[in-house]
């Protein structure tokens, strides 16, 4: 278990180690053309030192590498240290806490989503009244000023469902989440209403484990696995706890993880037969 940073220096060290081998060079040869001393290209591709973006570029442009969808990945998984004013969160720099600056950019880069929810409607899927209840809720009695602020982060996230490339997300929700009423019967009125406008968007899957499934392995907490474009092995589980989160990107949890989800996919109604139960607790709400 390693936190987010950490998470992506070691998954970007060892992608320009494979660029650097399909480009035929050694370490001392990458490191001469760059004008480096070889060290820092070993500590960069074993994951034990920070990286720029502007060096990951130096690097793949020695490395020939032209696909501009992995270079713009490649260089965002350098972190966010030396990024300031390029990506739309930095501006919450004093807000947010550098475990949430780094799962908003890693759900920014990701090609699909999957997520397992037993309490509350997934951020990307969240009404700003919803999110407002959900934020006070979880946080006690914070200033107004932030509970909006952080609600606008919250709204802001869900831009990636209408980009140009979006976001495949799939998601399962038990059916508690459904009635639950987080801010009282009208915000979960108008929640419900806007869940099943989502899930009718073509890169939108959501599903319901049904009371009546019982017991299920999804009752052991929420979880995320996000997935990435052109990179097989970048795959990383997130895991929410109150004050921390934990990203998990050892192959067997990789599987474990993905084999839950499948089979919670499997125990849950079909996306047909999950709009018609949210439409049924939205008309009775």
């Amino acid at each position: 278990m390693r936190n987010g940073p950490a998470v992506r220096r070691r998954k970007l060290g060892e992608e320009l180690r494979k660029l650097r081998d399909r480009a035929g060079l050694t370490s001392p040869e990458a490191a001469c053309l760059v004008g480096w001393h070889q060290s820092k290209v070993s500590r960069i591709e074993t994951g034990r030192s920070a990286v720029k973006a502007t060096d990951v570029a130096l690097l793949l442009n020695v490395y020939e590498v032209c696909d501009p969808q992995l270079r713009a990945l490649l260089e965002a998984l350098a972190g966010s240290a030396n990024d300031a004013g390029i990506h739309w969160w930095h501006a919450y720099r004093g807000l947010l806490p550098p475990q949430y600056r780094d799962f908003i950019s890693l759900e920014s880069q990701a090609s699909s989503a999957r997520t397992l929810e037993n309490t509350v409607v997934p951020g990307l899927l969240q009404t700003p009244d919803y999110a407002r209840a959900v934020t006070r809720a979880a946080l006690g009695a914070p200033p107004a000023q932030r509970v909006n602020s952080l609600v606008e982060v919250r709204i802001a996230r869900q831009e990636v469902l209408r980009a140009e490339d979006p976001l495949e997300l799939s998601a399962v929700l038990d059916e508690a989440v459904l009635r639950r009423q987080v801010g009282g019967r009208r915000t979960m009125t108008r929640q419900l209403q806007q869940l099943l406008e989502r899930a009718q968007l073509p890169h939108v899957r959501v599903q319901i484990v049904p009371f009546a499934a019982g017991g299920h392995i999804g009752l052991t907490g929420p979880f995320v696995i996000f997935s990435f474009p052109n990179i097989a092995d970048l795959d990383v589980v997130v895991i929410d706890h109150l004050t921390s989160s934990l990203y998990l990107e050892r192959k067997e949890d990789l599987k474990a993880y993905s084999a839950a989800f499948d089979t919670l996919q499997a125990q849950a109604l079909s996306p047909e037969d999950s709009f018609h139960l949210i439409r049924g607790i939205r008309n009775n709400a």
